[in-house]
């Protein structure tokens, strides 16, 4: 008879990770299961991306983030989080998707992954949301040339580029882009710059708006990509923009559809949040946790690391409750 886990939690995230302290500290048996690299939406980050937060917000299971700079980077927090694993010694299982989970009965759930299948008393799924962009559904977003993911400036250098968005993301591969030689132009929907831009980003994009070395479209949509120019409704007019590569940073979201199969429910209206108790982050299904940004649903900037890590106790607090029950 295969083993039940106490604990199985998908997703090796940080808040993953977080949990598996906790089951670990309360001697909980349990799995992590996750499809990529360990912490592998931070390793698809830009490589020189630079958390908002300080290194102390960003630790888990009370162990130091030492970090020089007074930001961490990408590099730093993958350390960290290796060191993590290397202290902790995670049952882990990286490279592996879960594809279903199925509640048998009370206390039973059944875990089907690519490779495997398994059984659990509870599941967490702190699955997190970078995996699928919010599409922009215009004609030619489907051309080679139309990124919805941002690694580096290099194979831009030289090509004139057309970045989406506002946020953080968008403005940090303008900038970066431009310092590599490359003629950006930005095309924004609403009439500004997101107000959680990194706020010493923010003059650098200005000023480099102001002086004319990166164009800007405020109050604007893309309507159609081709392979040669980029089409853009403007407030004072259509326009057409010589393009090589379009950055389409528009956002992403959770897996709604893996969550729906799972049995949870949503809000009824265009937020899509997922049903859980912010007490003990227990879904409408019992047994069934979220951790981390999942739980936001469409409002990706509301959970981050340094305010989503306590969900690890809550959640295991929760499953220790109904244990002594």
């Amino acid at each position: 008879m295969k083993e039940q886990y106490d604990l199985i939690i998908v997703g090796a995230g940080p808040i993953g990770l977080a949990c598996a302290i906790e089951a670990k500290r309360n001697n909980l048996s349990y799995l992590i299961i996750e499809k990529g690299a360990l912490t592998n939406s931070l390793y698809n980050y830009p490589l020189y991306m630079t958390f908002f937060s300080t290194a102390e917000r960003l630790e888990i299971g009370e162990i130091p983030f030492n970090c020089i700079a007074p930001k961490p980077g990408r590099q730093e927090a993958l350390e960290y989080y290796r060191n993590i694993h290397k202290y902790f010694k995670f049952n882990l299982n990286l490279y592996e998707e879960v594809e279903a989970i199925n509640k048998i009965e009370t206390n039973h759930f059944e875990i089907k992954t690519s490779k495997n299948n398994y059984s659990a008393k509870n599941v967490v799924l702190a699955t997190g949301f970078y995996d699928i962009p919010n599409l922009m559904n215009i004609e030619g977003e489907d051309l080679e040339k139309v990124h919805h993911y941002y690694k580096e400036a290099h194979p831009y250098s030289f090509q004139n580029v057309v970045v989406v968005g506002a946020n953080n993301s968008s403005v940090d591969a303008a900038l970066e882009c431009y310092r590599k030689g490359a003629n950006v132009t930005m095309v924004i929907r609403g009439e500004s710059f997101t107000h959680r831009l990194k706020y010493w980003v923010r003059p650098d994009i200005e000023n480099r708006i102001s002086e004319g070395s990166i164009k800007a479209y405020f109050n604007s949509n893309i309507t159609s990509i081709d392979e040669n120019q980029v089409h853009v409704q403007t407030p004072e007019g259509d326009i057409s923009i010589e393009n090589d590569t379009v950055l389409a940073l528009t956002g992403y979201h959770p897996n709604f559809k893996f969550l729906k199969n799972c049995g949870i429910t949503f809000s009824d209206d265009e937020l899509k949040t997922p049903t859980y108790n912010p007490e003990t982050m227990e879904t409408n299904v019992d047994g069934l946790y979220l951790a981390g940004v999942v739980c936001g649903g469409m409002l990706t900037n509301i959970w981050f690391i340094e305010n989503s890590r306590v969900h690890a106790e809550q959640i295991v607090e929760a499953i220790l409750a109904k244990n002594n029950k």
